[in-house]
C-alpha cells in the first residue's frame, strides 16, 4: 500500500494495536489530500523535535497548508519549521464522554476506543480549566491499557507542572518500562530527576534519550547542562556543539554557542592523529 511505500507503516500480514491505531489515523488523513511524502516528512520532524516514537498516535495531527502540525502539550506546532501556531479549533467547553467497555470487542475496535480516549484527554489537557478532567481521562485509559506510554507521559507532565515530582517520576518510569525505545519518556524522566537534584540519574536518562534519537536537540541541550553542573565540561562540549548543529537559530542556540566557546577558550584539548600520535592543542 502507499503508506508502506512511504515508510509510514511497516509491511506486515498482521497488524498489532499500535499499527492499527496508526492505520486509522492515516485513513482519516487521506481526506485532507496531504501527500504520503509530506506526512512522512512531518512525522520524521516530530520524532526529531519531540523525541516521539509514534507522533500519529501520541499527538493530534492537524492539517495546516500542505503539511501537518501536531497538537501536543497544549500547543500546536509545525515540526518542520519548529514554529508554534494559534489553535482556533480547541473547544474549551468540550466535555468528557462515556466510552464503551472494552470486553467483547475486536482488536481494531479496541484500538479505536483507546485512541479516542487518548485524544479526548489531550484536548481536555489543552485548557487549564479542564486539566482535572484530563487527569481522570488519562487514569481511565490507563485502567484499560496500563502500558499506554503516551498517556503515562502526559499524566506525568501534568504532575510535573504541578510540581508533584514524585508522582511525575512514577509516571515517566512506567512509560520507560512500557516502551524502552521511547526517547521522550527518558527525556522527561531526566527533567524531573534534575528538579529533584538527582543529577547522576538525570544524566543517565538524558544519555538514553540521545542514544535512542541521536538528533534529539533538546536532549543534547539538557545533557550538556547536566555535564557542566557536574564539572564535566569536555563531555558537555560535545553536546553543546551537537545542539548548535541541530538547532542553529534562536536564543537556546546562542546560549549553547557561548557555552561551547567558553569551554574551548579555557580547556586544553588534544586530538589523536591518523597514525595514533596524540597531539596537544590549546584553544
Amino acid at each position: 500500500m502507499a503508506w508502506e511505500r512511504a515508510g509510514l507503516i511497516s509491511p506486515s500480514e498482521e497488524y498489532g494495536f499500535e499499527q492499527l491505531g496508526r492505520l486509522r489515523t492515516l485513513r482519516d488523513l487521506r481526506a485532507t489530500r496531504i501527500s504520503a511524502k509530506s506526512i512522512r516528512a512531518s512525522v520524521d520532524a516530530m520524532q526529531r523535535v519531540a523525541g516521539m516514537r509514534n507522533p500519529l498516535m501520541e499527538a493530534t495531527a492537524v492539517r495546516r497548508g500542505s503539511r501537518l502540525s501536531f497538537r501536543h502539550g497544549g500547543a500546536l506546532m509545525d515540526p518542520v519549521t519548529q514554529q508554534l501556531a494559534f489553535d482556533f479549533e480547541i473547544s474549551p467547553g468540550r466535555q468528557l464522554q462515556v466510552v464503551p467497555a472494552m470486553g467483547g470487542i475486536g482488536l481494531a475496535n479496541q484500538a479505536a476506543v483507546v485512541q479516542e480516549m487518548f485524544l479526548r484527554a489531550v484536548r481536555l489537557e489543552e485548557n487549564a480549566v479542564t486539566v482535572p478532567e484530563a487527569v481522570e481521562a488519562y487514569k481511565a485509559l490507563l485502567a484499560i491499557r496500563p502500558g499506554h506510554a503516551p498517556a503515562l507521559i502526559n499524566l506525568g507532565t501534568i504532575h510535573y507542572n504541578r510540581r508533584e515530582f514524585a508522582e511525575a517520576e512514577q509516571m515517566y518510569r512506567r512509560a520507560t518500562e512500557a516502551d524502552p525505545e521511547y526517547a521522550l519518556a527518558f527525556f522527561d524522566l531526566g527533567n524531573v530527576l534534575d528538579e529533584m537534584q538527582r543529577l547522576g540519574e538525570a544524566t543517565a536518562a538524558y544519555q538514553r534519550a540521545v542514544a535512542l534519537v541521536p538528533k534529539y536537540a533538546d536532549a543534547h541541550y539538557n545533557l550538556a547542562l547536566a555535564y557542566e553542573r557536574q564539572g564535566q565540561r569536555r563531555r558537555a562540549l560535545r553536546h553543546w556543539l551537537t545542539y548548535v548543529r541541530l538547532d542553529p537559530v534562536g536564543p537556546w542556540a546562542s546560549h549553547a554557542q557561548i557555552q561551547a566557546k567558553k569551554i574551548l577558550s579555557t580547556e586544553k584539548l588534544s586530538i589523536v592523529s591518523r597514525r595514533g600520535r596524540r597531539i596537544a592543542i590549546a584553544v
